[in-house]
């Protein structure tokens, strides 16, 4: 066993612990499957001493291939959020080093993400890649969040008007702008009934919202968004749930509006309280609503397009940046149906 307290290195067995005298502990144990204790925890143990270091009220335990943090929450938090990072890190590239572990630390305690970072980059992600816009119409989406408290996003599939939204939304959160964030999507069939689904309408909507909990899941460590979301600083609903609601200090985003009616527009937007941002994205080549309803995206777009305050940015097939076969597929649709309805 390795122990470092108040500056004395003693050594004893084969297990390492970092301790200091600490009140109200919470455990949290993290198991590592299929990485060699030696490799992760480096030569000498310097990346667990490196990580013990930046925590110095917490303790850190290793036994065999399991880790047991102690400490008070926040703490608790992000020393798992790091050793997770730390554990994909090492997956995709079979070893970890002093330096990916200081990476990790600052990428957790990066709370405020300067506007002119480098490279226009708006934040990093769980595996430390940095998420920032791709194309010229992204970037205008980005500078559109910025100046606006009403955006309109408009564009084909993968074109990332979802992605870069979630992106500024978790941002605005992390600099203290905003003190939750809020998700929604209008509860309306693909092709699928709802209705023969269990479940009350959140449980049937949630396999909707998956692409939503994809991005969070890049973007977001697994412990902390889980920590915000059962807090409700992070909050994922079907659009009913907003109804009578007044969302103020929030950034709230509207996905897939093209299948929202105009009176659940109307609706959704007039919920926007002090010290808020809404962005609304949509494709109105992919509206699932019944053939005589009115899609409130195409209605909110007309009726607004001359209102100022609002921002107004459309993306294209040359902003897709899924598989390159998708740009290809939207535009020979495109040739077939001119208008894009499908």
């Amino acid at each position: 066993m390795f122990l470092a307290w108040a500056g004395f290195d003693y050594f004893y067995d084969s297990k390492i612990i970092y301790f200091n005298h600490i009140t109200s502990l919470i455990e949290k144990t993290i198991t590592l499957e299929n990485i060699p204790l030696t490799d992760f925890l480096g030569v000498e143990n310097k990346n667990i001493t490196e990580l013990a270091a930046a925590f110095p009220k917490s303790k850190i335990i290793s036994r065999g291939n399991e880790i047991l943090i102690k400490g008070e929450g926040p703490d608790i938090i992000q020393i798992t959020d790091i050793l997770n990072s730390l554990m994909d890190h090492f997956h995709q590239f079979g070893r970890v080093n002093e330096e990916n572990v200081r990476g990790y630390i600052t990428q957790e305690r990066q709370e405020f993400i300067p506007e002119d970072a480098p490279d226009g980059i708006i934040l990093y992600g769980t595996r430390g890649s940095a998420i920032k816009p791709k194309t010229v119409n992204q970037q205008k989406l980005v500078k559109a969040i910025k100046d606006f408290d009403l955006v309109f996003a408009l564009g084909p599939a993968g074109t990332g008007k979802t992605f870069v939204s979630v992106a500024m939304a978790i941002k605005a959160l992390k600099n203290k702008q905003v003190k939750k964030i809020i998700i929604t999507r209008p509860a309306v069939e693909a092709g699928e009934n709802l209705g023969f689904l269990p479940g009350d309408l959140k449980e049937k909507i949630d396999p909707y919202l998956r692409p939503i909990y994809d991005a969070l899941n890049d973007m977001v460590p697994h412990e902390k968004l889980k920590y915000y979301m059962e807090r409700e600083i992070i909050e994922i609903a079907p659009l009913a749930y907003m109804r009578g609601r007044t969302l103020h200090n929030a950034f709230i985003l509207l996905d897939e509006a093209q299948n929202t009616t105009p009176m659940q527009m109307k609706m959704f937007l007039t919920r926007m309280g002090p010290d808020s941002k809404m962005v609304v994205t949509g494709d109105t080549s992919q509206i699932d609503l019944p053939s005589n309803q009115r899609s409130g995206l195409k209605e909110a777009v007309r009726i607004l397009n001359e209102v100022k305050g609002i921002g107004f940015v459309e993306l294209n097939e040359r902003d897709v940046v899924r598989h390159k076969l998708v740009r290809d597929i939207i535009e020979a649709y495109g040739k077939v149906n001119p208008s894009g309805q499908t």
